[in-house]
């Protein structure tokens, strides 16, 4: 395991976007007052705002033969997890003529990540478990980062030129967010508020996937788990996966202490639900047979930690 450096910058709290026009708006001061309601019990937004995976997104980029931002795996489950897979699509919409790039790139890293769509869907599937997954690709929008942060929309992705993305305007950042990026992270809010009002707290796991090299420097770990202060998923996960024979990271190849992640730090660890990060490498689940072989490995090693009923409650940092 390599040593982590706390490094945390504050930084949630401090944007302000303006309220969006269109049947699917959500902004952040929305999304704050969704998670702010889970804490204290009330139901998610819901009506023409909240969406649905086959709706029809009025006043966005999105066409009618262009697929929903979102899709909900296992909608009616009742166990108290959920599964989020923020980079598990690689759509961009038809209007946008794939940002001027080659259809060959859409297959790369930098515009998902590889096998987390497949992995997340056999996940639910064997552990009876509600998943949302984000259709369209990062580089049309990233749905872990601020709107804020310049790689929301990238105009370089590891080496890669996103002409589309060169000097957007505010406007067409704000349709973007419009289009997918709200809807998707609405989605997750009322999954979360629908499990809650079930009478458990539920846990959150974001599933991602890392390239085997980064830049000349390999990457060793197979999978790796992501975390800052609450440590009752992560910490018995990591002990689980190393007894299994894993090379796992804690904190590595990513640390959860980031601050440019927005997902997990806004519909959970703001209101103290479980949470965990994890990474896996991405050669190993590139194949049907790989994305068998590690959703098995991560089946047994999050069954051991969930069967732990302690952890379905609000974390206040004791």
């Amino acid at each position: 395991m390599v040593p982590v450096v706390n490094h945390v910058t504050e930084h949630r709290g401090k944007h302000r976007y303006h309220k969006y026009g269109g049947t699917i708006t959500l902004d952040l001061m929305s999304l704050t007052e969704s998670l702010k309601s889970l804490r204290e019990g009330a139901a998610a937004p819901t009506g023409p705002a909240a969406g649905t995976e086959e709706g029809h997104w009025h006043g966005t980029l999105l066409e009618p033969e262009d697929p929903a931002p979102f899709k909900v795996i296992n909608p009616d489950s009742e166990r108290p997890v959920l599964l989020v897979c923020d980079h598990s699509g690689r759509v961009i919409p038809r209007s946008l003529n794939n940002l001027g790039l080659d259809e060959r790139v859409m297959d790369l890293h930098v515009a998902w990540d590889i096998g987390t769509r497949d992995l997340g869907a056999v996940l639910a599937k064997r552990m009876r478990t509600t998943a949302v997954q984000a259709t369209y690709s990062r580089l049309f929008v990233d749905n872990n980062r601020e709107l804020e942060d310049r790689t929301a929309y990238p105009p370089v992705s590891d080496g890669v030129v996103i002409p589309g993305n060169h000097e957007l305007g505010p406007e067409e950042k704000e349709a973007r967010a419009r289009s997918t990026y709200w809807p998707y992270h609405q989605a997750i809010a009322r999954e979360l508020a629908r499990l809650k009002s079930l009478g458990q707290i539920p846990a959150l796991f974001s599933i991602h996937s890392f390239t085997p090299v980064m830049g000349s420097k390999a990457r060793p770990w197979e999978i790796g788990v992501l975390w800052d202060k609450d440590p009752r998923i992560p910490v018995p996960l990591i002990e689980h996966l190393a007894a299994a024979g894993v090379v796992t990271g804690d904190n590595e190849p990513y640390s959860g202490k980031a601050s440019s992640d927005f997902t997990v730090d806004h519909h959970a660890e703001d209101a103290g639900f479980p949470h965990v990060g994890i990474e896996v490498r991405q050669d190993l689940i590139s194949t049907t047979e790989g994305v068998r072989r590690w959703a098995d490995v991560l089946f047994e090693a999050f069954e051991a930690v969930l069967a732990d009923e302690s952890i379905y409650s609000v974390w206040h940092g004791r």
